[in-house]
């Protein structure tokens, strides 16, 4: 039995709590499209919950039913898992949940509820997506980019969900999931070994290390002309020009890397990956916060 008071290490490491830097930059994107009327307690309550609680749950259930031994997202060096994960996993989901009905309103917490339900669906035995290579990207990339960009912008200005039907919020919550379903793959790339010896059959590992690189510059290629001509349409031609100049350090790093997998795959690692994954959360967080501020 253990003690609910007190976290031990390896629960606080699987709930991997920084990595939710990397999915930043979508909330970031749903709230910079339309900064008015947003008051500071939907904000940062929305945050909070989704940041430190959704997300985190979503890792922990992930964790305790995949027992990596090899690194994962966020983790190099990933330690044992126990059954205290699961009860946290579902515990921060009850409270992720629970502080949506009280602090924004019932439909983000009926969106937080079915997040949960898709991430769940993904890791558990008895259903788990992962093993999926195709149906684990869409839906990955469907709740990750689409979902969660409807959800943010619903939380933050407090609104019905039938009010966000139109093209200006539908647009950046379409290309929030192409840009995911582009970048997605290359978060598996260093986990071939460990996710074959588990049956994990994920696009990166049907793709192949190298088929990755051209599959994510394709797709994300197709995400950054439709962005541009959102920014370009909806609010300036400087500000779609911005978005490429904020993309530039991705694109030389992503290059450079890709030159030196083709010399060595062995350099599809760990270490590069979690590089790309931070260079690329950093510059899409600084756009999209001076895309807000620029509009306040």
């Amino acid at each position: 039995m253990h003690d609910i008071n007190k976290m031990t290490k390896s629960t606080f490491l699987h709930l991997r709590i920084p990595f939710s830097f990397f999915l930043l930059p979508i909330f970031l994107f749903a709230w910079a499209i339309n900064t008015k009327d947003i008051m500071p307690i939907h904000f940062w309550m929305a945050f909070f919950l989704i940041h430190f609680f959704l997300y985190p749950a979503s890792n922990a259930y992930n964790s305790y039913f995949d027992k990596d031994e090899k690194s994962i997202g966020g983790l190099k060096h990933p330690p044992k898992v126990s059954r205290e994960l699961y009860t946290y996993a579902i515990l921060f989901d009850v409270v992720a949940i629970i502080g949506a009905i009280l602090l924004l309103n019932w439909e983000v917490a009926i969106m937080f509820f079915i997040y949960g339900l898709a991430s769940k669906a993904y890791s558990h035995p008895s259903i788990r997506l992962k093993k999926y290579p195709y149906v684990s990207w869409l839906i990955a990339g469907f709740f990750q980019g689409y979902f969660t960009f409807l959800m943010t912008y619903i939380a933050l200005h407090n609104i019905s969900i039938l009010q966000v039907f139109i093209p200006f919020i539908q647009l950046p919550a379409i290309l929030s999931s192409l840009m995911l379903l582009g970048s997605y793959p290359m978060t598996q790339i260093y986990q071939h070994e460990e996710d074959a010896k588990r049956g994990d059959i994920t696009l990166s590992l049907k793709l192949g290390t190298l088929g990755t690189f051209h599959f994510t510059t394709l797709a994300f290629g197709l995400a950054t002309v439709g962005f541009v001509t959102y920014f370009m349409y909806y609010f300036s031609f400087y500000m779609g020009i911005f978005y490429l100049l904020f993309l530039m350090p991705i694109l030389l790093f992503f290059s450079t890397w890709y030159f030196k997998v083709r010399k060595d795959q062995e350099n599809a690692n760990f270490e590069n990956t979690m590089r790309l994954n931070f260079l690329s959360g950093l510059m899409l967080n600084l756009f999209f916060i001076f895309l807000g501020i620029y509009f306040l």
